[in-house]
């Protein structure tokens, strides 16, 4: 496998029983990106990132990680990467320098490494002023700061991130990618999982998985581009009386209200989607201020890619 790329993997399964939780995925992640996994709960994100940090067995399928093959090289790989999990893992009854300390023994840096390392992580991520701090008492916010301070204190090649922005605010949510990208800038890695499409429009590459399948791959604006679906964006009066009109046609795969437009997809081989929005509408939702074509957001993408199969079998 290429030096070249962080990840590859090829025909990952993972099943519980009779439940098939990933199927057949193949990845190639270069090194020094911030790669998405985009989908719903349930999908696979998190079951695909065990595999990948080695915490869980394959069914069947192989994968590289930073040149070790997993699970085999678990415990090398280990000391290469960082995991921030989707839920807070750390101690609340310690305190914030505490942590850290725990977790640069649990990484085995030197002594002197371990106090440079926890000073430099409390500093970059605003927590200097808290160290002192019980965890129990920190903010969302805060917690996740101290989260990635901690993923982060054995300079790890790769970084596994699962939905690690759940429940927080958008200012800290923007404060956290901007952390990101300052760390992409020395070569790391990242694999971020998420259900969120402004993190998505992030991403270096996305991968989109439904149903524990891939079901596309590639940069945001490739994906916006190469959809399966046309849109038509419709102002209208009622809106919700066009929606229940709109979706009740067989060419029409999706609508969502956006404020007081709504967005909707049609089959990709309609001849004019316009006119037959238009006469789908008639006057039963009001009089339409404006329809027209429109270019696909990632929100549209990832209906086209998540529901698109089931759809076009249902109306071929």
């Amino acid at each position: 496998m290429s030096g070249n790329f962080a990840i590859q993997a090829e025909n990952l399964t993972r099943r519980f029983g009779a439940l098939v939780a990933v199927e057949d995925v193949s990845l190639a992640i270069p090194r020094g990106q911030i790669y998405g996994f985009l989908g719903p709960n349930g999908s696979g994100k998190s079951t695909t990132i065990r595999m990948l940090c080695g915490l869980l067995r394959p069914t069947a399928g192989h994968a590289s990680v930073l040149g070790h093959v997993v699970p085999r090289d678990a415990e090398m790989l280990r000391r290469k990467i960082g995991y921030m999990t989707q839920h807070f893992s750390l101690y609340h009854d310690l305190t914030v320098r505490e942590n850290l300390e725990f977790m640069a023994r649990i990484f085995t840096l030197p002594r002197a490494q371990r106090v440079k390392r926890v000073h430099e992580v409390l500093n970059r991520y605003d927590l200097a002023e808290c160290h002192e701090q019980r965890v129990a008492t920190m903010s969302g916010g805060q917690k996740q700061r101290l989260s990635l301070a901690a993923a982060t204190l054995h300079d790890p090649e790769l970084l596994f991130l699962d939905e690690p922005t759940s429940g927080v605010d958008p200012q800290t949510r923007r404060d956290f990618w901007d952390s990101l990208f300052e760390i992409a800038a020395t070569g790391a890695t990242f694999l971020v999982s998420t259900h969120n499409m402004d993190e998505a429009e992030r991403c270096h590459r996305l991968a989109i998985l439904d149903r524990g399948r891939l079901v596309a791959e590639g940069t945001p604006n490739q994906l916006m581009h190469d959809i399966k679906a046309l849109v038509v964006e419709v102002e209208t009066a009622d809106p919700q009386a066009a929606i229940h009109r709109l979706r009740a046609q067989p060419f029409v795969k999706s609508v969502a209200q956006l404020g007081t437009h709504l967005h909707v997809l049609v089959a990709q081989d309609m001849r004019d989607p316009v006119k037959g929005v238009r006469q789908a509408l008639g006057e039963a939702s009001g009089t339409p201020q404006r329809i027209k074509r429109v270019p696909a957001n990632l929100e549209d993408v990832f209906v086209a890619a998540t529901g698109f199969s089931n759809w076009e079998s249902g109306h071929a």
